[in-house]
């Protein structure tokens, strides 16, 4: 990564990539709630996708919220949890530019699952993101499949932090 600087979570005027000063932050666990039509569960159990994404325009979860070591549980939207991943190293970017996302997605997009002939359309849904976290997976495994209740956190919530991920099984 070029000229990559460490920075205590001020997102300031860099469009590097933010590595947060580990801390005794308590340990989470987070919920990816994924697009079903686009397939990612069996990628990321197969290993084809490595590296989780999240794209915002503004600086919210799971941006700053997700450290190694952590469990990240999967699962499609209306569908019940079913993957389970242990989170090895996150990268996050922040004040992107139309430049930078594409040299984002240029260096890490195979590793995300993307086909080189779909990084023009994930371009054009990400050009104008502020923020970017990239979250490499490892051990990802086929899990007993549980259902979740997301009340609390939002109808169009896509990412769930909780203490322990027990807390929100049905």
């Amino acid at each position: 990564m070029r000229g990559a600087e460490q920075l205590n979570l001020d997102l300031g005027e860099t469009d590097e990539v933010i590595s947060p000063v580990e801390s005794s932050h308590p340990r989470m666990e987070h919920v990816a709630i994924m697009k079903k039509s686009w397939g990612l569960l069996p990628k990321i159990l197969s290993g084809e996708k490595r590296i989780e994404s999240r794209w915002s325009i503004t600086n919210r979860a799971p941006f700053g919220m997700v450290h190694p070591g952590e469990v990240i549980y999967f699962k499609d939207s209306g569908e019940p949890v079913t993957v389970r991943a242990i989170v090895d190293k996150v990268d996050a970017f922040s004040n992107l530019t139309p430049e930078r996302v594409q040299q984002i997605l240029e260096e890490y997009g195979e590793a995300d699952g993307l086909t080189a002939e779909s990084l023009p359309d994930f371009f054009e849904r990400f050009k104008n993101k502020k923020y970017c976290l990239l979250i490499h997976l490892r051990d990802p495994q086929k899990i007993e499949p549980f259902e979740i209740d997301k009340t609390g956190f939002g109808t169009p919530s896509a990412w769930l932090c909780v203490g322990d991920v027990n807390k929100l099984r049905k």
